[in-house]
């Protein structure tokens, strides 16, 4: 049995009657954007349902719009559940330090647990680096997404200065998937989304935006093509409201702590693909990230 879990088990024992006062009678799930509402809805209801069964109370899914709404849900109590980019896990923890907690967070295959962002074009379009991109259409996914505006825009910009002036076009395109349609369909030169770096380009990588695109055929691999890629970027954490039961906390950490021994199929939905496990992660892991995030908001 895992450290973790056996800790958990003793919180939760210690704790005793007092759970019991505060229980809870629902508990809701926000999904980042990044896919349409429809693909996050059902990757996630094998998720939903292991909720629901280990908690006992009606579990919902939430999909809004864009990677604010989820965060808003969480400042605001509406939200138990989230897995946040480290962006979005820092404009949460500016606003408010006491919404969320971090718990877990995923391990890659090689033991790594972070992601890039990779920039990437049409494989007809004749771009081959981001150098070969000037004067073109480029789309990052959301103002709060890590890998898909915070770090690249970051990176970019510090390579080629303001990115209004390098590229003819710099548009939001809502989301990870949006991005990668995006070009696929010729909307823009070329883009950001995320993934762990590993694997085969023509699978979309182990996991990712891209896996996920590829998985649920909105793109075709061959037809795009890498032109770019970020330093590593820490692996966002999965966030449970602070002010839930601890026994509630307590089930959802060891739930997700051994997903990837007890469902390794819902795992892999949860993961955007393949992955080694779900591991402990603290607030001070993504100093970095709030820093950077600060300092993008006093520009």
């Amino acid at each position: 049995m895992k450290p973790l879990l056996l800790s958990l088990i003793a919180s939760t024992a210690l704790a005793g009657t007092a759970m019991a006062q505060d229980a809870i009678t629902g508990f809701n799930i926000g999904i980042l954007g990044g896919e349409n509402a429809q693909d996050r809805m059902t990757n996630t209801e094998c998720f939903r349902a292991k909720v629901e069964a280990e908690l006992g109370v009606p579990v919902k899914l939430f999909t809004p719009a864009d990677y604010d709404g989820v965060i808003q849900g969480l400042l605001g109590g509406s939200l138990d559940y989230a897995w946040l980019g480290a962006s979005a896990y820092a404009k949460t923890y500016l606003t408010n330090p006491e919404a969320v907690e971090v718990i877990l967070t995923k391990q890659n295959i090689d033991d790594t647990t972070g992601y890039y962002a990779i920039g990437f074009a049409r494989a007809d379009s004749g771009i081959t680096s981001m150098d070969e991109a000037k004067g073109k259409t480029f789309a990052f996914a959301d103002p709060n997404s890590t890998s898909g505006y915070l770090v690249p825009g970051a990176e970019l910009m510090e390579a080629y200065g303001p990115l209004e002036n390098y590229f003819s076009e710099v548009k939001m395109s809502g989301g990870h998937e949006q991005s990668i349609v995006g070009v696929a369909n010729g909307d823009f030169d070329a883009a950001v989304a995320w993934a762990d770096g590993l694997g085969e380009w023509e699978d979309g990588f182990t996991s990712g935006a891209f896996r996920k695109s590829a998985d649920s055929g909105f793109v075709d691999m061959s037809d795009i093509v890498e032109i770019w890629r970020s330093k590593l970027i820490p692996e966002g954490p999965m966030v449970l409201r602070k002010s839930l039961p601890q026994d509630v906390k307590t089930k959802m950490t060891a739930m997700l702590d051994t997903m990837w021994e007890t469902d390794p199929e819902c795992a892999y939905n949860v993961a955007a693909g393949e992955a080694k496990d779900f591991v402990p992660v603290t607030h001070e892991d993504y100093l970095g990230i709030i820093a950077a995030r600060k300092l993008q908001e006093n520009m």
